[in-house]
């Protein structure tokens, strides 16, 4: 064990990740095997007194034996199926591996939608949580039944991330078919091992990209979801599945993602990572440097332009003059009410069009910063 990584090894609640590459045969069914193998790691580390949080992929993939299907089908709606069909098989197959053991799962499907609203964000947060209380082991899905642009968020790489947070985990492992971060193609000449990502200036340089036969994920999504924790004050091991025992352990494989010095609060953590704007509000260089540098609220004297459908309560993104994002924020007025009041001081809105109207546009309690590392790690695939 090394001493970086005995936060890893010494964590008490750990979300670990496997992906369909991790849980499949070579033609794209799910192996009992694989499955009792990862069982026996997790297992392991459960009775020894840590909390895990499963979070797996493979309901796609169990579904297309029984479909007849022999590759990922690229329609939604036979996608859809397919999950259906194996996600009652995946689960099953864990619940009679981890019997074995004596434990108890629970399943726990989630979308992109349950992650974005903030009434449904707590009440996932709060089954997670008693589940564990209760001595259940969760195992997390995305419910690709009824997902639709869901269905495609990264082989649930952000999923974990956005779990790991939700959970407030002090560990995030991702097992993937690949046992570390390489600087390209690891099957290529070339190809560099990098054991340890402290900074975004690490990712610089390096080729990601790619996906699985039946996953959807590549390692662009692996480092997003990295970028996700690490920022929630989360490590992160990124190897594959045979190294699980290892990585749990503290030992030195795959790549390790240095946490953050400090962790975010869980609101603005959920502001960040798990909304998407639903429009965009442009601003001039004063009002840019306001929100930025000086932390201030978002006032409607300094916005130039509203772009999208939205209405008060809806995360949007909030940009230059030129289109970059700079932060996320709920915004306290519809789209259709902005135009009127830009330009304007909260005082003169006040009085000419009521007390009402001397508020924000965002306050500066329910606005977050972004950072570039997106556009980084997207510069590198």
């Amino acid at each position: 064990m090394t001493g970086e990584r005995t936060a890893v090894a010494k964590a008490h609640r750990i979300v670990v990740k496997a992906g369909s590459s991790s849980l499949t045969t070579p033609t794209g069914t799910i192996d009992a095997d694989r499955i009792d193998a990862l069982v026996d790691v997790l297992a392991a580390r459960r009775t020894a007194g840590h909390e895990i949080v499963f979070v797996s992929s493979g309901a796609i993939a169990a579904g297309l034996g029984p479909l007849g299907l022999t590759a990922r089908p690229r329609d939604l709606a036979t996608q859809q199926a397919a999950a259906g069909v194996g996600q009652g098989l995946l689960i099953a197959r864990y619940t009679s591996s981890f019997a074995r053991y004596g434990l108890r799962v629970g399943q726990v499907l989630l979308t992109a939608d349950d992650m974005m609203r903030r009434a449904h964000h707590r009440n996932a947060q709060r089954a997670l949580n008693q589940l564990l209380a209760l001595g259940i082991l969760p195992i997390v899905n995305e419910n690709d039944t009824v997902a639709t642009d869901e269905i495609r968020f990264g082989d649930n790489d952000r999923l974990a991330a956005l779990v790991a947070h939700l959970v407030r985990a002090d560990a995030l492992v991702l097992l993937s078919d690949v046992d570390a971060l390489y600087t390209g193609d690891p099957r290529l000449p070339g190809a560099a091992r990098i054991t340890e990502v402290r900074e975004p200036a690490d990712l610089a340089g390096i080729r990601l990209g790619g996906s699985g036969r039946v996953g959807t994920g590549g390692m662009v999504t692996k480092v997003e979801a990295a970028r996700i924790a690490t920022g929630a004050g989360v490590p992160v091991v990124l190897t594959n599945a045979a190294s699980a025992a290892a990585a749990l352990a503290g030992e030195p494989v795959g790549t390790y993602f240095h946490a953050g010095t400090h962790r975010p609060s869980t609101r603005h953590l959920w502001l960040a990572h798990a909304t998407t704007g639903q429009g965009r509000l442009l601003l001039d260089p004063g009002a840019v440097d306001a929100v930025v540098r000086r932390r201030k609220s978002l006032l409607p004297a300094g916005i130039i332009g509203v772009e999208g459908e939205f209405v008060a309560g809806d995360p949007v993104d909030v940009c230059t003059a030129g289109g970059g994002v700079v932060a996320r924020g709920l915004v306290n007025y519809d789209a259709g009410e902005i135009p009127e009041l830009m330009g304007r001081s909260t005082r003169w809105l006040a009085r000419e069009l009521g007390p009402e109207y001397e508020r924000e546009i965002i306050h500066r309690d329910d606005l977050v910063l972004l950072d570039q590392v997106d556009t980084l790690v997207r510069r590198s695939s």
